[in-house]
């Protein structure tokens, strides 16, 4: 009728119930390092697409070689060809996705290359200056140098510059990297075809 529980009984009850809150303890902090390990491995990936982007935005660039205007009998600047090349440690650069701010004495204007036809201000075209590859638009070599030009007064673009004054241009990548370059006319254009800018 009565039972009695003898004390190596119990050691075993106790072993059992703390074995089983153990299991469990395990359980959870492998299922909190699995959410922990999933989350830090995105948090990585993030980041390193972050820091890939930061560094073609800064990397990404061009740099100008040569600025130079077309004078025109009138004495007015009426075209600028702006040669560039790669800034150093950037990777390829596509003109055809770039877009040029044009900020002068009329006003400012958002220009993209003429065989894009977006709904921009105006439009620039581009020259092969030196091209080993025949790549052009695409800037991939060090050594590559593309001239840009600028007809003044095409579409909804800006006039003719005058003697004295100045223009900001802001060329921007397809990597979101900016190059920005001002071009200052001379003070006097008298009795000269073309003016280094």
């Amino acid at each position: 009728m009565f039972e009695f529980i003898t004390d190596e009984e119990e050691r075993g009850q106790v072993g059992i119930g703390t074995l089983i809150v153990f299991i469990a303890m395990v359980l959870v902090a492998a299922i909190a390092a699995g959410v922990l390990i999933n989350t830090a491995g995105f948090l990585q990936s993030k980041a390193q697409a972050t820091g890939e982007q930061s560094s073609q935005q800064v990397s990404n660039r061009l740099q100008a070689v040569s600025t130079t205007g077309h004078v025109t009998g009138s004495e007015t600047i009426d075209k600028v060809n702006v040669t560039v090349s790669q800034a150093p440690g950037a990777g390829d650069i596509d003109l055809l996705n770039a877009t040029v701010s044009w900020i002068g004495p009329d006003g400012t204007y958002t220009l993209t290359e003429s065989s894009v036809g977006s709904a921009a201000d105006g439009s620039f075209t581009y020259a092969e200056v030196k091209d080993a590859d025949n790549s052009a638009p695409v800037l991939n070599d060090p050594d590559d140098r593309v001239k840009l030009i600028f007809e003044l007064g095409s579409g909804n673009f800006t006039g003719t510059l005058s003697e004295g004054e100045e223009v900001t241009l802001k060329i921007n990548t397809m990597s979101g990297a900016t190059t920005t370059i001002r071009v200052q006319v001379p003070q006097s254009l008298s009795s000269k075809s073309a003016v280094e800018l």
